[in-house]
């Protein structure tokens, strides 16, 4: 069926919700590998060293594929109720 209204793409929404998706998964990983996530990943955050991240279940190269401000920004969003 056509239509002739436009439709709409947003490419933000969907790199948000990618950047979710990963955060989720490297959590997963930590949390199964018995780390501390939130610790390991505020290290990441802090230092830039992927060491923090677990190589279980590819969590380390999925991290890597967020840009640390940007998962910083996705998270102050978040925190303050932005991200909805």
């Amino acid at each position: 069926m056509v239509t002739d209204e436009t439709v709409s793409y947003n490419v933000e929404k969907e790199k948000n919700a990618k950047t979710k998706e990963i955060l989720k998964s490297v959590y997963e990983a930590l949390t199964e590998k018995g780390y501390n996530p939130i610790n390991q990943i505020v290290g990441y955050i802090l230092s830039g060293d992927p060491t923090y991240i677990t190589s279980h279940n590819n969590a380390r190269n999925l991290i890597r594929q967020i840009e640390r401000d940007e998962l910083l920004e996705e998270m102050v969003k978040t925190y303050i109720g932005l991200d909805k």
